[in-house]
C-alpha cells in the first residue's frame, strides 16, 4: 500500500523516526574550511530573508525519519522566512513515483534516490555539488559513494547500519549466551527460543525493500569484491548456482518464515516494528538503527542487541553492512536552484544542522567532526564493528528498479507462488534488465 503524505507546511507522515531519543551537543572545534562554509551559508540565508517568496519542493523516502524532516523544515523557516518547503515523504513505490514525475516533467527541486548505481541513472537531472560548502564538510568515504564522473551528485542524510537486531531479554530467557555466526547455529537459537514459547523472527515482508537489506549480507559473504560480483550479475556473466553463499540467502528466508510471525506478507514496517517492540519476537529482519525510536516509544527500556548476519556454515563469513544508501539530489533545472542548494548547505554546515543528525534524527551523520547520537543501536553497532569491520553497503551497487522487482519476486517465493528455481531465474533476468543505468 502506498504511504504518501504531502507536507506543504510540514505535517508528519508516519510515526517512528529512525533512531530513539536524546540530544547531543555540537563539537566546539571547527575547521577553517567549515567556518568559511558556514559563513557563506549564513550570508546566503541572511540575504534570502529579504528575497521574494519561493517554494522548494522535496520528495524523500525513509518515512521513518519524518519527524526529523519536519524539525529541520521548521527550523529553516526561521532562517529563511521567505522559503516555503513542500515536502512529500513516501515509503512504498517510491522509485515508480519518482520516475513518473521525471517523465511528466515535474521533477521536485530536491529528490532522493539510492546511491551507488543510481548516481549514473539520475546524473542528467542532478546538479553538481562539488563546489558547494557541504562538500567541504562531508566525510571522505561518503563523498566517494556520492561521486560520479568526478562530480559530487548528492548529499546523504544518514549513515545506515544493517545489523541483525535482537531482544537481549528474550535471548536471556531462552538461555542463549553465545550469538550465532553460522546458519545452523542460528537454527539452534530459533529452536531454543521456540521451546520457551518465544517467536524468533518479526518479519515485515509486505515491504519489498527489506529483502535488499537482507540480501546484501549474502553478497558481502560471498565475495570481498561486492562491486565486481554485482556487476557480473548485471552483465549476465555469472549465476546464483556458482555462488553457494547467495544460495544460502533462500535458506535464511525460509528459516525466518518457518520461525517467524504469522502472515509475514501482511506485515508492513509499522507492524513489524510493533511486534518486535512489544516483545512478541526475538529478532527483527531487514531493518537497521532507524527502528530505535519507534521501538522505544512503545517500550522505553528496550534492551537492544546487535549481531552479525550468519550467511553460511563458515563463521568467518558472518558480516554486517553499513553505508550511505540514500542521497538527496538537487534538480539541476530547478527554478529555485540556488535556494535548494542553500537549504542543503545550511543543513550540513550550520550549528543546528550539525546537531540535527545526531541530536534530532538520531543517526550517524555523514559530516566531519559532529557528535554521534546518544542512542543504543549506534553504540552497539560501534562495539560490534570493533572486531568485525563493516562490509560496506552492497545494496548501493544495483538500481532500486531492480531491488523493487527483486522484492516482489521474493514475495511470490514466500507465498509459494514461485519455486526457488523460478525465483532465481527471474531475479537473474531482472538483474540484467534493471540492475544498472543504461
Amino acid at each position: 500500500m502506498k504511504k504518501i503524505l504531502s507536507l506543504g507546511v510540514c505535517v508528519a507522515v508516519l510515526a517512528g523516526m529512525s533512531s530513539g531519543c536524546g540530544s547531543s551537543s555540537t563539537p566546539s572545534g571547527t575547521s577553517e574550511a567549515a567556518q568559511t562554509s558556514q559563513s557563506a551559508v549564513s550570508t546566503a540565508a541572511a540575504e534570502s530573508k529579504e528575497a521574494e517568496p519561493v517554494t522548494i519542493s522535496i520528495l524523500q523516502s525513509q518515512a521513518e525519519y519524518t519527524d526529523a524532516y519536519n524539525a529541520y523544515v521548521s527550523e529553516y523557516k526561521k532562517v529563511a522566512p521567505n522559503v516555503t518547503i513542500d515536502l512529500q515523504v513516501m515509503q512504498a513505490d517510491y522509485p515508480t513515483v519518482l520516475k513518473s514525475k521525471i517523465a511528466a516533467g515535474t521533477i521536485p527541486d530536491i529528490f532522493m534516490t539510492t546511491a551507488g548505481g543510481e548516481l549514473k541513472a539520475y546524473a542528467e537531472y542532478s546538479a553538481d555539488l562539488t563546489n558547494e560548502p557541504l562538500a567541504g564538510v562531508m566525510l571522505d568515504g561518503v563523498k566517494k559513494d556520492m561521486t560520479y564522473d568526478g562530480k559530487l551528485m548528492g548529499a546523504p542524510l544518514v549513515m545506515d547500519t544493517f545489523p541483525l537486531i535482537y531482544n537481549k531479554k528474550l535471548f536471556a530467557e531462552a538461555g542463549i549466551t553465545e550469538l550465532p555466526k553460522t546458519l545452523s547455529e542460528l537454527d539452534v537459537v530459533c529452536q531454543k527460543l521456540t521451546a520457551k514459547g518465544i517467536t524468533p523472527f518479526s518479519n515485515g515482508y509486505k515491504e519489498w525493500w527489506v529483502q535488499k537489506h537482507i540480501f546484501q549480507h549474502f553478497i558481502a559473504g560471498e565475495s570481498s569484491d561486492s562491486v565486481k560480483l554485482v556487476n557480473d550479475f548485471i552483465a549476465g556473466t555469472t549465476k546464483f548456482e556458482e555462488h553457494p553463499t547467495l544460495m544460502n540467502y533462500f535458506n535464511f528466508i525460509d528459516m525466518t518464515v518457518k520461525y517467524g510471525t504469522p502472515k509475514p506478507l501482511e506485515s508492513d514496517f509499522n507492524a513489524q516494528v510493533g511486534t518486535f517492540a512489544n516483545g512478541k519476537a526475538a529478532m527483527i529482519t531487514g531493518q537497521g538503527q532507524w527502528i530505535e525510536s519507534g521501538v522505544t516509544k512503545i517500550t522505553p527500556d528496550f534492551d537492544f542487541g546487535v549481531m552479525l548476519y550468519p550467511v553460511s556454515e563458515d563463521a568467518g563469513k558472518a558480516n554486517v553492512c553499513a553505508g550511505s544508501a540514500q542521497c538527496l539530489r538537487v534538480n539541476k533545472d530547478s527554478k529555485v536552484l540556488t535556494d535548494a542548494k542553500n537549504l542543503l548547505n545550511w543543513l550540513y554546515t550550520s550549528d543546528y544542522g550539525k546537531n540535527w543528525f545526531g541530536g534530532v534524527a538520531k543517526v550517524i551523520g555523514p559530516v566531519k567532526d559532529i557528535a554521534a547520537p546518544d542512542m543504543k543501536l549506534p553504540k552497539a553497532f560501534a562495539e560490534l564493528t570493533k572486531t568485525t569491520p563493516s562490509s560496506g553497503a552492497p545494496v548501493n551497487y544495483s538500481l532500486d528498479s531492480f531491488h523493487q522487482k527483486f522484492g516482489e519476486i521474493m514475495q511470490s517465493y514466500i507465498e509459494k507462488a514461485k519455486t526457488r528455481e523460478q525465483a532465481i531465474d527471474e531475479i537473474q533476468k531482472a538483474w540484467v534488465k534493471l540492475g544498472a543505468a543504461k
